[in-house]
């Protein structure tokens, strides 16, 4: 029985300062419960808190947000592999080497799905950079 991984399109991130636990859910196709529970176990996502324990997400935390889904949900890794990719590689990008046994398959199954993904990830890139431009425009 074989998986087929899809790389899902998320939405274009707005140009705000803060978002909400459901809007970051929104853009970032993961359920708010999910969201909290990756806080514990990824040191790097620390969401502002305010009044009533609420959660507000920099821009920042929703690009690290997506860089987590795309390596647990995407390429296999689990929860400690993606915790040692983040640590180890500031967050490394689709095209760095997958150690032995962390990857959703064999070294020629993800070169060739490392080739796909950074394709993908070129309109991805942009998308994310226009984000930026507008944001320091305004």
């Amino acid at each position: 029985m074989t998986a087929t991984i899809e790389k899902v399109v998320l939405p274009p991130i707005p140009a705000k300062r803060y978002f909400t636990i459901g809007e970051v859910s929104e853009l970032c196709g993961v359920k708010p419960h999910v969201l909290r529970y990756w806080e514990q176990e990824f040191t790097q996502l620390k969401p502002v808190k305010r009044r009533g324990n609420r959660r507000y997400y920099q821009h920042h935390e929703v690009l690290l947000i997506r860089r987590i889904r795309e390596l647990l949900y995407e390429q296999g890794f689990t929860i400690n592999g993606a915790r040692n990719r983040l640590d180890s590689h500031g967050g490394g990008g689709p095209d760095t080497v997958v150690e032995e046994g962390e990857g959703a398959g064999g070294a020629a199954a993800q070169t060739q799905a490392s080739a796909a993904t950074v394709a993908v990830d070129v309109e991805k890139l942009r998308q994310e950079l226009q984000n930026v431009i507008e944001l320091l425009g305004h």
